[in-house]
């Protein structure tokens, strides 16, 4: 978001699931790159900025958890949702 805008996380629990969406005013991200974006060191920052490992880390721990990431973008508005199932703390013991 370049240091600018607005960042919203909402959570709501939903079908056994809790999700959390996160939400930026920033520019985006244009379709012909969103399937990639989960992948290892794609990156779209300056050589030297960043690894390009962050979203395939945040994928493998979520899936990990059972759960799923999955994104929406237009210019001006980019909503990552995470699914994550509700455990009982009873369930949480028994593994």
């Amino acid at each position: 978001m370049d240091y600018q805008g607005t960042l919203t996380i909402d959570a709501i629990v939903q079908d056994q699931q809790i999700q959390v969406s996160i939400t930026d005013t920033g520019i985006g991200i244009s379709p012909e790159i969103q399937y990639k974006i989960f992948e290892p060191f794609f990156t779209t920052k300056s050589l030297g900025e960043g690894s390009g490992l962050g979203l395939d880390i945040a994928k493998k721990i979520i899936e990990k958890h059972s759960g799923k990431i999955t994104v929406e973008s237009q210019p001006g508005r980019t909503m990552f949702h995470v699914f994550l199932p509700m455990q009982s703390i009873q369930e949480m013991e028994d593994v």
